[in-house]
C-alpha cells in the first residue's frame, strides 16, 4: 500500500481530486461531463469548488460524445465515470477522440488502492481479481495513462497526462482510487502553469527542410495549399492562415478540414475530395505542380473512396511529427515553426487562379413550390446562404456530413463532424457538448445536421441539452432510415429501415418548460425557405428542434461516390 506523505512537509496542502480539477480549469475545461457511479461520486463533490460545473449525461457514451464537441470548441474536454460498466461505455468515444485527434480526459473513479492489491470480488468487476484489465482496454487508445495510486507520483502523472493529452491532440485516461481522492499532496506545482508548448524543432534541421521546400515552392508554376484536419487539431490554424493569405495560393480543404480554413477568402476554391469534390476543384487541384499539404488523413470518407489523383512527387506533407518532401521524410520535425518560416521566407510566388466556391443554387434546383420535396442538392447550398459567421455546425456521417461539402461557410465557422471514425448517433453528443461549450463562449449558435437512424441512437441528449439550458438549432432529417447503408448494400432491406418517430414530440416528452424550445416540421422546399427567412428561428433563442423530410433514396453526390467505393472494398476476396 502506498505511503501517505506528511501533511506537515507539505507548503500547501491540496487533495488530489482538487489538483486534479484546477489542473483542468487552468487548461480552459469548465464542465465536466459524465454520469456518476459510488466509485467516482466523492470527487465528484470537488467539481465546484474548483470552478468547473457538472453537466451530467443521459449514459456514459453520450458523455463521451459530449466531452468530444466540446473539446472541438474549447480546446479540450474531460469525462469522468465510474470503473468497469462505466468506462466501457464510453470506450466508443474516447476511440473516436483518438482516431480523429480530440484531446479528451478520461477520468475513471476505481476501488480503493486496499481493494485491488487484496483482488476482492467487487460488484462491476469480472469477478477474478484482475483490476487492470479496463486499463488495459483504454491503453491504446490513450496517449498517456496516469494512474493515482500513489500520492507521492500524483500531482506529476496529472501533469503529464494533460500536457500529453493537449501537445499530441488525443485521449488521456486517469483512474483514481476511492482512498486517493482525499489524500493531501503539494499544491504548490498549482503556481507554476503547465507548459503546454510543442518543444521546437532543432533549428538547424528546420532550417533545412525550409530551405528544401522553398526551393520547390519558389519552382513551381502552379502552386496550391491543401489543408485537414490535423492542422486545426495540432493548433497550427494562425500559421496556416497567415501561409494562405500572405501567399494568396489557392486554397482547398479535405472534408475532415472543412471549417479550418476561411472560406470567404478570395483564394479559397472548395472542397477536395477527388471524385467528390466540389465543382471544378478536382481538375485544379490535380493540374497543380506542388501541393502543399497540410495536415492530412487520407482515409476512404475523406478521399471520396480513395480517389486522391496526387502524386506525392508533387507533394509536400506538413504533420505533427514529421514532414515529407516529395518521397523524403523529416521525423521529429513540427509542422508549426516550419510554416512560420516557410512564410516568413516564401516571397513572391508563382500564383495562378483557382476555382471559386459559393452557395448558388443550381437552375435546375431553383423551382419553388409547397409541392417540390426537399432534395439535398438544393439544401445545402440554402443552408450556406442561411449561416452566420461564428456559428458552429454539427454533421452526423451520413447525408449531412457529405451534403455540406456543398455549403460554403461564413467567416469563423466552427465545424464539428467525425468523417474517419464515423460511430453512428455521435452528433448528438457532439451538439450537446459544442452548445455547452459555445455558451461559455458568448452564446454562438450551435446547428446540428442528424440523420433520423442516427438521432434514435443518441436521442436522450435532448434532454441534458434542456438540462443544461442551452439553445442549438437541431434539424433531424427523415428519410425512413440508414442512408448510407442503403447505397452500401440493400437500399430496400428491412434492415436499413427504422420505426418513424415523432420526433419533434420528444422535446416536450424531454421535460422542456414553457418557453424553453420551439418545434417545426418542413416537407417542402417552400416550408425549409420559410423557416430560414424566420427571424425569430434564426435568432436561436431557444432550443428549436426540426423535423425535416426528404426522399428515401436522394443523397449527395459525394455520399454515392464513397459508397459505391465502400461497396466494392467490401466485397474484395
Amino acid at each position: 500500500m502506498a505511503t501517505d506523505i506528511q501533511t506537515s512537509d507539505l507548503k500547501s496542502p491540496v487533495d488530489v481530486a482538487e489538483y486534479l480539477f484546477r489542473r483542468l480549469h487552468e487548461v480552459g475545461i469548465r464542465a465536466i461531463h459524465g454520469v456518476p457511479g459510488d466509485y467516482n461520486l466523492v470527487a465528484l463533490d470537488y467539481i465546484p469548488q474548483t470552478g468547473l460545473s457538472w453537466v451530467g449525461n443521459c449514459n456514459e457514451l453520450n458523455a463521451g460524445y459530449a466531452a468530444d464537441g466540446y473539446a472541438r470548441v474549447k480546446g479540450m474536454g474531460a469525462v469522468v465515470t465510474t470503473f468497469g460498466v462505466g468506462e466501457l461505455s464510453t470506450l466508443n468515444a474516447i476511440a473516436g477522440g483518438y482516431s480523429e485527434f480530440v484531446p479528451m480526459v478520461h477520468i475513471v473513479g476505481t476501488p480503493s488502492t486496499l481493494s485491488q492489491r487484496d483482488g476482492m470480488l467487487l460488484h462491476h468487476t469480472l469477478g477474478n481479481g484482475n483490476f487492470e484489465v479496463f486499463a488495459n482496454m483504454s491503453k491504446d487508445i490513450s496517449c498517456a495513462v496516469a494512474k493515482l495510486n500513489d500520492p507521492r507520483e500524483a500531482a506529476v502523472l496529472i501533469d503529464h497526462a494533460i500536457t500529453e493529452c493537449w501537445r499530441q491532440s488525443r485521449p488521456v485516461y486517469i483512474t483514481l482510487p476511492t482512498d486517493m481522492v482525499q489524500k493531501k499532496i503539494e499544491g504548490e506545482r498549482l503556481k507554476s502553469p503547465l507548459d503546454l508548448k510543442v518543444p521546437e524543432n532543432p533549428a538547424d534541421k528546420e532550417d533545412y527542410v525550409v530551405d528544401t521546400i522553398l526551393k520547390y515552392l519558389h519552382e513551381a508554376k502552379n502552386p496550391i495549399i491543401l489543408v485537414d484536419a490535423c492542422a486545426l487539431r495540432h493548433h497550427c490554424i494562425d500559421e496556416v492562415h497567415d501561409l494562405i493569405e500572405k501567399s494568396g495560393l489557392p486554397t482547398f480543404v479535405a472534408p475532415m478540414g472543412k471549417g479550418a480554413v476561411n472560406e470567404t477568402l478570395p483564394n479559397f476554391g472548395g472542397v477536395y475530395a477527388g471524385n467528390g469534390s466540389n465543382a471544378g476543384v478536382a481538375a485544379r487541384v490535380e493540374a497543380a505542380d506542388l501541393v502543399l499539404n497540410i495536415g492530412s488523413v487520407k482515409s476512404d470518407f475523406n478521399t471520396a473512396g480513395f480517389t486522391y489523383k496526387v502524386s506525392q512527387l508533387s507533394t509536400i506533407d506538413f504533420h505533427s511529427n514529421l514532414m515529407r518532401i516529395r518521397f523524403s521524410e523529416y521525423p521529429g520535425i513540427h509542422m508549426k515553426g516550419v510554416l512560420k518560416k516557410v512564410t516568413a521566407k516564401m516571397g513572391k510566388l508563382n500564383v495562378q487562379p483557382g476555382p471559386s466556391h459559393d452557395n448558388t443554387i443550381a437552375k435546375k434546383d431553383q423551382a419553388m413550390s409547397n409541392e417540390e420535396v426537399i432534395s439535398h442538392d438544393w439544401l445545402w447550398p440554402r443552408v450556406g446562404q442561411w449561416l452566420q459567421p461564428e456559428d458552429i455546425v454539427v454533421t452526423e456521417t451520413g447525408t449531412a456530413e457529405f451534403g455540406i461539402w456543398e455549403t460554403r461557410y461564413p467567416k469563423g465557422v466552427t465545424a464539428l463532424s467525425q468523417v474517419l471514425w464515423g460511430s453512428i448517433g455521435w452528433a448528438v453528443g457532439a451538439c450537446q457538448g459544442a452548445a455547452l461549450a459555445a455558451k461559455e463562449l458568448g452564446n454562438r449558435r450551435t446547428i446540428l445536421f442528424e440523420g433520423d437512424g442516427s438521432f434514435q441512437l443518441t436521442a436522450q441528449e435532448l434532454s441534458t441539452m434542456l438540462r443544461n439550458d442551452l439553445k442549438p438549432i437541431i434539424f433531424v432529417i427523415c428519410n425512413d432510415g440508414y442512408t448510407i447503408e442503403r447505397y452500401i448494400h440493400g437500399m430496400d432491406a428491412k434492415y436499413n429501415d427504422v420505426q418513424t418517430w415523432k420526433y419533434k414530440d420528444l422535446v416536450a416528452a424531454f421535460g422542456a418548460k414553457p418557453g424553453q424550445a420551439k418545434t417545426y416540421q418542413v416537407k417542402t422546399k417552400q416550408e425549409a425557405e420559410d423557416l430560414f427567412q424566420n427571424k425569430d428561428f434564426g435568432a436561436a433563442s431557444c432550443l428549436q428542434f426540426v423535423e425535416l423530410y426528404m426522399p428515401m433514396e436522394d443523397a449527395p453526390k459525394a455520399l454515392k461516390l464513397v459508397t459505391e467505393a465502400a461497396a466494392e472494398n467490401n466485397a474484395k476476396q
